[in-house]
């Protein structure tokens, strides 16, 4: 029987298959169609292309251990040259696939990014050791070594930018939700959106204790402009697709309102006076948001949002306890050696 990517995105959608950041469902598989000239080629970082007016424009690039892969894998889908990539941030599952393509005979893609990606990359480098330490720790992986070059971006933005490739429109626009250089596309001939890492189909990915802390209210507000670009299928960077008009409003909003209660539950707890550690042990998600899919604790936990005071710790700054274990456990199926891709968390 022929693989249906509507039906088992449906499956991920009612609970049946997890495909999520914590699970990568159909790692492996190449480049799946999801509709007349697009693709999927799922993976840790999955990679969205578009085959437009003779080229190929490219969503997020993948993770370092996959560049070859992917190569492989987007030449059998299509011969046509990639003259466009796209980078959702800069974390380095997502921006390290371009390598086989710079190789090819023909002119180099034009990589585009927003501008403080060059910021992040500058900061890798400043701390590479650092990185190698944290990630080792955190993925249970001895071995892992952090990445000293970077692909740099040939045109930065900073608020938004119209890209046209072939028949399709690009556009981009900047949010922050985990990371501070985020681009969003919306690609609006096809109803097509590209959140990157604003949804993940878990629990948003927005306080690692260990790391540098995210922008949960700057999250809040990200998913609910996406959510009022009525798209009609949406591809994350991890995680399986979402069909429907309907499904990704919700999947949006919802993630948008669990984030927002959080935050207003720890911000009123501290403006009146209540401390941390106590509200670690009160603060709860909502509880008629327990039983979504794509709202399971399995990367991050609620209490780092705690922690890192609903979002008004000032960006940059890094929590200084941890008192639950670190997303994933090593009981978890996702750990360094079994998705082997680096991971700028």
């Amino acid at each position: 029987m022929s693989f249906s990517l509507t039906e088992y995105a449906d499956q991920v959608w009612q609970g049946a298959v997890d495909d999520s950041i914590a699970h990568t469902g159909q790692a492996g598989t190449g480049v799946l169609d999801v509709t007349d000239g697009v693709g999927w080629y799922p993976g840790f970082g999955n990679v969205i292309t578009f085959r437009t007016g003779g080229e190929i424009v490219l969503f997020d690039t993948g993770n370092p251990l996959a560049a070859e892969p992917l190569h492989q894998a987007v030449r059998a889908w299509s011969r046509d040259p990639v003259s466009t990539a796209i980078f959702s941030h800069g974390h380095i599952d997502h921006v390290f696939g371009m390598g086989g393509f710079d190789a090819e005979d023909a002119p180099r893609p034009t990589v585009i990014a927003q501008e403080r990606i060059g910021e992040r990359f500058d900061r890798y480098l400043l701390t590479n050791g650092y990185n190698a330490v944290i990630n080792q720790r955190q993925f249970q992986a001895p071995s892992l070594t952090w990445p000293t070059e970077y692909r740099r971006p040939e045109v930065t933005y900073r608020d938004a930018i119209t890209v046209t490739r072939g028949e399709l429109t690009f556009e981009l626009f900047h949010v922050r939700g985990e990371t501070d250089d985020a681009t969003v596309a919306w690609i609006p001939e096809q109803r097509i959106l590209c959140p990157g890492d604003m949804f993940i189909w878990v629990t948003p990915n927005c306080g690692n204790p260990q790391k540098v802390q995210r922008y949960p209210r700057e999250w809040a507000v990200a998913l609910r402009r996406m959510a009022g670009l009525g798209a009609e299928i949406m591809l994350p960077s991890h995680g399986a697709p979402v069909f429907g008009a309907d499904r990704i409003r919700q999947a949006l909003t919802e993630t948008a309102e669990w984030l927002e209660s959080l935050i207003e539950q720890t911000l009123d707890g501290l403006n009146s006076g209540a401390r941390l550690d106590d509200l670690v042990q009160s603060v709860r998600p909502p509880a008629h948001l327990a039983d979504r899919v794509y709202l399971q604790a399995k990367y991050d936990e609620p209490e780092f949002i705690v922690r890192n005071r609903g979002g008004a710790t000032p960006a940059g700054t890094t929590a200084t306890r941890l008192t639950s274990s670190p997303r994933p456990t090593p009981s978890s199926p996702v750990r360094w050696p079994s998705w082997r891709a680096g991971r700028g968390r």
